[in-house]
């Protein structure tokens, strides 16, 4: 039978997966391939805990390929240069990927996509990621939209039903004579081991994935609407790395959760779809507006006067020292887990943008290293709606106060305790704001910070005097 090249990006499963299903329904044999070039993703190339993930996802797949008589072949470089030596040592008659929506690779793939049909060579390429493609939906005018619940409402009146396709069995043999670079020659794996608190908690891939989603079905799911904002528990799905990286398609989560609806779980269902339809309306902004990956969405905060990224205070925040408990028990679980619950993202984003003035893409940066689920819309989306300078963004004046957040969300101190443990000596009430206890603070947890590294109030009021400013 004839080849086809089937390209691997970020959708790193078997089932579900639209470019290897089509090449095999037109009756090619599929070569499976990667290509590692970071450097075509402009300003956004993967950080460090996303290599880390991508290096035991890439295994796991290339297993799985294994295991059913095929194999990945794995090459670096320009990728339509390594796509026309493969074609050419393979002898394949054509080129199945499914695409990505970065304003980097966009442009790529369709010159890639054009030169080879130049050639009469066959291409396709399919939707792998995503419920809805980010063009297929418009406001009344025909314009993209820029707020959420109206989004929301278009979508979920004509949300497409996608059949599910398992894994295949088997799949046909790639020739020794074609060869790969292998995943380890990619040097995405960390050299000093700092990941190892990762996997503690994760499992790449796409058995990993099936059984965060079993876990999450039978645990979080049941009052996940009423406990998706506790950080001090796991309240959520813990899908978002294994959405990023394509070892799940959304589709599949959908229906898995449909086949468990109940009078008793209707909420808690809707509530996480909902979750999910924000992620596509992420990437449906990030395609209607590509220069928000580095600039404000909303213009009339290019005049903002955001503070100086002064290291020493940058540096706290990103280590967790910045003397508030409920921020450094966030950055801390980030530095140990390559996660961050959701509700701890958004008061860590506060602090940064708010109290300590910071531009936005300071955070963005940060977290784009650090987060295993780092993903560019949603990153873009999250820390514009924190920084008030994004769509659907709460108004910049409201400025999440950390103290009385973790009291709301973490009212027993248990998140802080775990992160923080140098503060479980002090009592309850003086875990969410030490300094207010300066005698104990110095006693019983000498190692903490005296003094947060900006006052509260000093802080709230200059981000307002300065938005006011602005204004």
């Amino acid at each position: 039978m004839p080849a086809a090249l089937v390209w691997f990006r970020r959708d790193l499963r078997l089932a579900d997966n639209p470019a290897l299903h089509a090449a095999l329904d037109a009756g090619f044999d599929p070569i499976p391939v990667y290509i590692h070039a970071p450097h075509e993703e402009g300003r956004w190339a993967p950080g460090g805990a996303s290599n880390a993930w991508r290096h035991r996802s890439l295994k796991a797949l290339s297993q799985d390929l294994h295991a059913r008589g095929s194999r990945l072949v794995v090459r670096q470089g320009d990728s339509a240069a390594v796509l026309q030596e493969l074609i050419a040592q393979s002898g394949a008659q054509a080129l199945f990927w499914n695409r990505k929506y970065e304003p980097a690779t966009q442009p790529r793939d369709a010159a890639i996509k054009k030169a080879l049909k130049e050639q009469d060579f066959e291409v396709r390429s399919c939707n792998a990621a995503l419920l809805v493609e980010p063009w297929d939906v418009q406001t009344k005018t025909g314009g993209p939209y820029k707020v959420f619940t109206p989004y929301y409402r278009n979508v979920m009146t004509a949300l497409p039903q996608r059949a599910l396709q398992d894994a295949p069995t088997s799949l046909p043999g790639v020739s020794s004579t074609l060869h790969s670079d292998g995943v380890d020659a990619l040097g995405l794996s960390p050299k000093l081991d700092w990941d190892k608190g990762f996997w503690e908690q994760w499992v790449p891939g796409e058995a990993g994935a099936r059984e965060a989603l079993e876990v999450f079905i039978d645990g979080a799911l049941h009052g996940y609407l009423e406990q998706r904002d506790l950080p001090d528990r796991t309240s959520t799905s813990q899908l978002s790395p294994h959405l990023h990286f394509g070892e799940i398609a959304p589709w599949r989560v959908i229906a898995t959760l449909e086949a468990e609806r109940s009078a008793k779980l209707d909420t808690d269902i809707d509530g996480f779809i909902r979750q999910l339809v924000w992620r596509e309306f992420a990437y449906h902004l990030l395609h209607h507006f590509p220069h928000t990956t580095d600039e404000n969405l909303n213009p009339r905060f290019d005049g903002f006067k955001w503070a100086p990224a002064t290291p020493s205070k940058l540096q706290a925040w990103q280590r967790g020292m910045t003397g508030v408990p409920i921020v450094d028990a966030g950055m801390r679980e980030l530095w140990h887990t390559g996660v961050m619950h959701n509700r701890v993202r958004m008061i860590v984003g506060s602090y940064l943008t708010k109290h300590l003035r910071m531009h936005w893409l300071e955070g963005a940066r940060w977290f784009w290293d650090t987060l295993v689920d780092a993903d560019l819309p949603n990153n873009t989306l999250g820390w514009q709606w924190i920084g008030g300078t994004g769509a659907d963004a709460a108004p910049y004046f409201r400025v999440f106060n950390p103290v009385t957040q973790a009291q709301k969300f973490d009212p027993q101190a248990r998140y802080i305790t775990r992160w923080v443990p140098e503060l479980e000596a002090l009592p309850l009430k003086a875990r969410f704001a030490p300094w207010e206890s300066p005698e104990l603070l110095k006693r019983l947890a000498p190692s903490y910070p005296r003094q947060p590294i900006v006052d509260l109030a000093e802080g709230r009021e200059a981000a307002l005097a300065a938005y006011a400013q602005s204004r």
